[in-house]
């Protein structure tokens, strides 16, 4: 048997039940049990800051001084 006849007969067979685990096994770990509190969160990130917003200061960008003002 060739090289290609051997890894296609791999790849149809035992490579696809391994995918198929990793897949199942990463659905599992996605809706187990208790991570609940840690999707939650991760989804109520990007609001952290909404009442006050984190300005440029908090990006570590600076603000230019308004015209006629001096640099302090």
């Amino acid at each position: 048997m060739d090289t290609y006849g051997l890894l296609r007969e791999f790849a149809d067979s035992w490579a696809l039940v391994a995918l198929t685990l990793i897949f199942l096994g990463v659905v599992f770990w996605a809706w187990r049990p208790g991570s609940t509190r840690l999707h939650e969160d991760a989804a109520k990130s990007i609001f952290r800051n909404d009442t006050k917003p984190a300005g440029d200061a908090g990006r570590g960008l600076s603000r230019a001084p308004a015209r006629g003002q001096k640099e302090a």
